[in-house]
């Protein structure tokens, strides 16, 4: 693996050679400068070399590899309408649905002046739209691995002829959760191809497995391995675990009232938690909603859109929404729940402060979470002190007397089932007394002695044929009697 130290930090597009559809469409998305990600992959990539790039999340790693991807294909576009003209030369796949659709943008924002055409397909919505366009023929194609096998097996993706492969958020694409699909898929591919990887950590063990995939890669890092961005401004608040949500409260009524958006993305390690929380601040008066596994894919992209025209405040989300969700103007981050991977947090924090803006990254810090905060540590290098977040427990403790108030109006109501039930659990719990003991039976305290046998031998006979005679019946009803 090698390391291009000389490379430019920054560049011109126009520097590139690329073509002048490509620049054009550049120029209409308001960008002439590269970001460091771009200025050293760009070119690497344009050679036909294999690359690994790690970069920091929020700077421009999909038009690093989308840019030479089209230039790469222009020299085989055209316009004809016969779909066999038109098969898939580039693969892109994703570990999630929103990064793969974000990852389509771009691509057709970029290649929207050439007569390259492309498509997405994964998971959660009908397969019937994807099927038609993937037959009329398609050039680049976005994927995530599940949904691509499922049109590889109906015979609507052919891979045979596919000459460049990226592998987007790599760390997770090689996780072991993906790599099945993803050496299906790789088998499909002809072994002469260009394989490109980026993502913003590359652990030690997926340096390693991505040897079998890559020949020779270029490794390209515009910052210390798995760093978080300067940019965003990381705190750790020490909160018990019953005063998370009240903390949350705290915090955007903190922000509100210093004139700062209440915009944040609230990420939660469990798809019950982020719906429970996100309808807990409902109830608190917040917009909120959630996001998650669980949610159809129609569900999770109307709940997005709403986010992304400021609809919902707080965005309660899992991991699956750590990548690829890219909203130029997030402020903030909290971590309801420190991640279980420590690579998560990276991803997490990196959905602010993106492009060169600020934003802040809080996480809520709970006795036992000591372990999950030293991965954390140990990963970005950066010790993270545990603050105190004052007013917290105050504000639960007024938020609960509100409900409790609010509940109780009608003070002559029957008490409900719950009220009644938790009394009565206090009371078993706080006034508990053992049983008072019988007194005991002599028949069961006295020693066993066997009977002794008086029938004689005609009367057990007797009472045996009076037993069969008996059993008949309940026999046959069962079929029959065993010979």
């Amino acid at each position: 693996m090698e390391t291009d130290p000389t490379a430019p930090a920054t560049a011109g597009f126009d520097s590139f050679g690329l073509d002048a559809s490509i620049l054009q469409a550049i120029k209409e998305q308001g960008y002439t400068q590269a970001t460091p990600i771009q200025a050293k992959a760009i070119p690497v990539v344009l050679q036909g070399r294999d690359v690994m790039g790690a970069a920091q999340t929020g700077t421009g790693k999909t038009a690093a590899f989308t840019l030479p991807i089209i230039q790469l294909l222009l020299s085989q576009a055209n316009t004809s309408a016969s779909p066999a003209r038109h098969p898939v030369r580039a693969l892109i796949l994703t570990p999630t649905r929103e990064l793969a659709d974000q990852v389509a943008d771009n691509v057709a924002k970029y290649g929207c002046h050439t007569p390259l055409r492309s498509a997405v397909v994964f998971g959660g919505v009908d397969i019937s739209p994807q099927t038609a366009q993937l037959r009329s023929g398609v050039e680049i194609l976005i994927a995530t691995p599940g949904r691509l096998l499922d049109h590889v097996q109906q015979k609507t993706a052919n891979l045979s002829q596919v000459q460049m492969l990226v592998l987007d958020e790599a760390d997770r694409m090689l996780d072991m959760g993906f790599l099945p699909d993803l050496q299906r898929i790789i088998n499909l591919l002809p072994q002469q191809r260009q394989t490109l990887l980026f993502s913003a950590t590359f652990s030690a063990e997926i340096r390693k497995l991505s040897g079998s995939y890559l020949r020779n890669p270029q490794a390209i890092e515009v910052a210390r391995q798995n760093a978080t961005s300067d940019n965003v401004r990381q705190v750790i608040y020490g909160v018990s675990e019953g005063l998370k949500r009240a903390a949350v409260v705290h915090i955007l009524a903190q922000r509100a009232a210093a004139g700062q958006s209440a915009q944040c993305i609230v990420f939660s390690n469990s798809k019950i938690n982020c719906s429970r929380l996100a309808r807990a601040l409902v109830t608190d008066g917040i917009k909120a909603s959630a996001i998650h596994g669980d949610k159809t894919q129609i569900e999770r992209m109307q709940t997005l859109e709403a986010f992304k025209k400021g609809e919902i405040d707080a965005l309660v989300a899992t991991d699956v929404a750590a990548r690829g969700l890219d909203i130029s103007d997030m402020p903030c981050v909290i971590n309801f729940d420190l991640p279980y991977n420590a690579e998560d947090y990276v991803h997490r924090i990196g959905r602010t402060g993106r492009a060169g803006a600020s934003g802040d990254a809080i996480s809520l810090f709970s006795p036992g979470d000591e372990k999950l905060l030293a991965d954390i540590e140990e990963l970005t290098k950066r010790k993270l002190p545990v603050e105190t977040l004052q007013g917290v427990a105050a504000e639960a403790h007024v938020r609960h007397d509100r409900e409790r108030s609010r509940e109780g109006r009608d003070e002559g109501r029957r008490p409900r089932r719950e009220d009644r039930e938790d009394r009565r659990e206090r009371s078993t719990s706080t006034s508990y007394a053992a049983p008072r003991r019988q007194p005991d039976d002599p028949l069961f305290s006295q020693p066993y002695e066997p009977r002794p046998r008086t029938e004689t031998p005609a009367a057990a006979d007797a009472s045996s044929k009076a037993q069969e005679k008996a059993r008949k019946p309940v026999a046959a009803l069962l079929g029959g009697l065993r010979k």
